[in-house]
């Protein structure tokens, strides 16, 4: 400023001139553009689309997206129309570099393999993130994202928008008021994978298209051809990229009883996945990509010290059917639909001594499946108060939280606390799927065959040992090798 001008501006405050905030003059609803949150999008498409719509509409008016970022033009045409004055970048990279002062906060909703390098850097430029769920890709990263969160002091939120819903404080006035008891068990179910998995990574490539740009989505992961149908959604079933049904739902549907039970680490996991074969005794291995269906049991123990188990299934497995249900009913529809909003994508049965308490993902419409405990139930107070717009409100409250400032006001799904432990616990279970396809060649005698050659299987059938606090299975090593992965030359390390 030149001093003549200072002395004016001086001068003017000395004899009583005030400024007015332009909300003062704008009228009712007016909402200052330095009292908005400008938030920069990167993923367009899917989920990216999803975010972006609940961000860019809110009840107190007080975002807005200001920049678009996408690797693949096909993906962001949309919402480029939706937002023409919002500027559009391809590389997130030029995108933060170029305009990160002139955006307060970011989300994420882009293949797995890229999350945690995106919201790291994010963060590291005090950005508040809306970060999709997994977290990451991988139990290292996981962990690093969320000591960012707390380092770095920014408002984090992750995106299993069913932490936010009535559902999920309705069943803690539930359990806490003991009604149904003591619960040693929990069933975690889905339709998931409804992608090709436990096949093998085609031979042959296909062309790129010309929209998008292979290179960038590529990212983190090794150099490989592009093959057909990869984009925008079937990456999920590829270990380099994805991180399988448990990845897309796990989340959503174990985060009830991780958040309601005060779940910490679980100290063991074990399981088993289908397997395929391509000849009599020759079963085929595809380390590439995630079985067809799973079903695991994670080990915790409880604040009470005792132990729980929190059975996990995937690919058509379910559990073991309500006796309490009509034989014709659909065991899926009855525990785990969403009343007039979509088919059965998933399901959380909680088992205690006296009942038991199922919702649909995310904790949405929780149900009990006796009168006795419908009755008990209808004189329970509403002790907690609930997210204003339930799973709308999950963006919202993030909005929010991230004006007021870090500390300042709660989200229903922090980092710290609850999204990246639950996010390393899902993950954990990968360890397990993928241990399961570690090999070697071995020869045998079958005695109706004769010899043959055929695979020995290390990993299989045994219960991992979990040290959740270094991050380490400590009696089989070989899964270790999958808590972290090296990033492709040229796209830097995960450090804080």
């Amino acid at each position: 400023m030149k001093r003549s001008e200072f002395i004016k501006k001086s001068t003017f405050a000395s004899a009583g001139f005030f400024i007015v905030p332009r909300h003062v003059l704008g009228g009712k609803g007016f909402v200052a553009p330095s009292d908005k949150l400008v938030i920069a999008a990167i993923g367009c498409g899917g989920e990216g689309d999803n975010d972006i719509q609940h961000l860019a509409k809110t009840p107190n008016n007080n975002s807005t997206i200001g920049f678009l970022c996408d690797v693949d033009q096909r993906q962001a045409a949309p919402k480029r129309k939706q937002f023409p004055k919002a500027k559009f970048y391809e590389d997130w990279r030029e995108l933060f570099d170029k305009e990160g002062q002139h955006f307060d906060a970011v989300t994420v909703a882009i293949p797995d393999h890229n999350h945690a390098l995106v919201g790291l850097r994010a963060m590291q430029m005090k950005k508040h993130l809306y970060l999709q769920k997994p977290l990451t890709h991988d139990i290292h990263e996981a962990r690093i994202i969320t000591q960012a969160a707390s380092t770095y002091k920014v408002v984090t939120q992750m995106g299993d928008q069913g932490a936010s819903c009535e559902g999920m404080q309705t069943m803690r006035e539930w359990i806490e008021a003991d009604l149904i008891g003591e619960i040693s068990k929990v069933y975690c179910w889905t339709d998931r994978p409804v992608w090709p998995q436990g096949i093998a990574w085609p031979k042959t490539p296909s062309r790129i298209p010309k929209e998008l740009n292979w290179d960038l989505w590529l990212g983190t992961a090794p150099k490989t051809n592009y093959i057909e149908n990869l984009v925008p959604f079937n990456w999920r079933g590829w270990w380099e990229f994805g991180t399988g049904a448990l990845g897309d739902m796990g989340c959503h549907i174990m985060g009830p009883p991780f958040k309601l039970l005060n779940l910490g680490y679980p100290h063991e996991v074990s399981g088993s996945a289908s397997t395929t074969y391509s000849g009599v005794f020759k079963e085929s291995a595809y380390p590439e990509s995630g079985p067809i269906s799973s079903s695991l049991k994670y080990r915790f123990t409880m604040n009470n010290g005792k132990d729980l188990d929190l059975y996990w299934m995937d690919g058509g497995i379910t559990p073991e059917r309500l006796q309490a249900l009509a034989p014709d009913v659909n065991m899926n529809d009855a525990l785990g639909d969403y009343p007039g909003e979509n088919d059965f994508e998933g399901s959380t049965l909680f088992v205690g001594t006296k009942g038991v308490i199922a919702c649909g993902w995310g904790g949405s419409h929780p149900r009990l499946f006796s009168k006795e405990l419908q009755e008990a139930a209808s004189h329970i107070p509403q002790k907690y108060a609930r997210v204003k717009g339930g799973m709308d409100g999950h963006w919202w409250q993030w909005i929010d939280a991230s004006i007021a400032g870090y500390g300042n006001m709660e989200v229903s799904s922090p980092f710290e606390g609850y999204g990246g432990p639950l996010t390393e616990t899902v993950l954990l279970g990968n360890l397990l799927l993928r241990s399961f396809n570690i090999r070697e060649k071995v020869k045998k005698m079958d005695p109706v065959y004769g010899a043959m050659e055929g695979y020995s299987y290390s990993g299989r059938y045994k219960a991992l040992k979990w040290d959740g606090t270094n991050m380490r299975v400590t009696n089989y090593e070989p899964a270790n090798q999958f808590l972290r992965r090296t990033y492709r030359q040229g796209w830097g390390d995960l450090v804080l």
